[in-house]
C-alpha cells in the first residue's frame, strides 16, 4: 500500500503543476507552458499504463479485480482493488488537464482574455465535465459565431 500511496501523491504533484501552468496560462512563456504540460500528461499517462498493465502484483495477496463495463455492479466491482482505485484516480487526472489544456488552448484561439476562463478551469479542476460545459456557456456568450465543438 505504500508504493500506492507514493504513487498517488506523485500524481496529484504532477496534476498541480500543471494545472498551476493552466491558470496562469498567460504568464508563462509558451515553451514554458508546452513543456510542463507536456511532461505533465506524459508523466500521468504514464503512471496510469504501469498501474492499468504492469502493477497487478501490487494488489493485496489473493485479491483479484472483478467486474467489467456493461452495469454498474460490474464497474464497482472492478474498484474494489486499491490499484485500480489509483489507476482511475491518474485517468482522471490526465484527462482533466487535457480539458483544462483544451479550454486555455481553444479560447487564446477565439481572443477570449484568460481571466474568463478561471471558473471553467476551477470547475473542471474538481469536477471536469461540469467545467468543461461552463466554459460551453461562456464561449457561447463571449463568441456567438464560434461552434461549440472544434474538432
Amino acid at each position: 500500500m505504500k508504493v500506492l500511496s507514493t504513487a498517488f501523491n506523485i500524481g496529484t504533484t504532477i496534476a498541480i503543476v500543471g494545472w498551476l501552468a493552466l491558470f496562469a496560462y498567460p504568464l508563462w512563456p509558451q515553451t514554458v507552458r508546452t513543456i510542463v504540460l507536456t511532461i505533465a500528461v506524459a508523466l500521468l499517462c504514464a503512471l496510469y499504463t504501469f498501474f492499468v498493465f504492469f502493477a497487478k502484483h501490487l494488489d493485496e495477496p489473493g485479491a483479484r479485480a472483478r467486474g467489467g463495463f456493461s452495469s454498474l455492479a460490474g464497474v464497482i466491482s472492478l474498484f474494489n482493488s486499491p490499484r485500480v482505485v489509483l489507476a482511475g484516480w491518474i485517468h482522471y487526472l490526465a484527462f482533466d488537464l487535457m480539458v483544462g489544456l483544451f479550454i486555455v488552448t481553444d479560447a487564446a484561439r477565439l481572443g477570449i482574455a484568460h481571466w474568463w476562463l478561471l471558473p471553467a478551469l476551477f470547475l473542471t479542476l474538481m469536477f471536469g465535465p461540469a467545467g468543461l460545459l461552463l466554459y460551453f456557456a461562456t464561449r457561447y456568450f463571449l463568441v456567438p459565431g464560434a461552434m461549440l465543438v472544434v474538432m
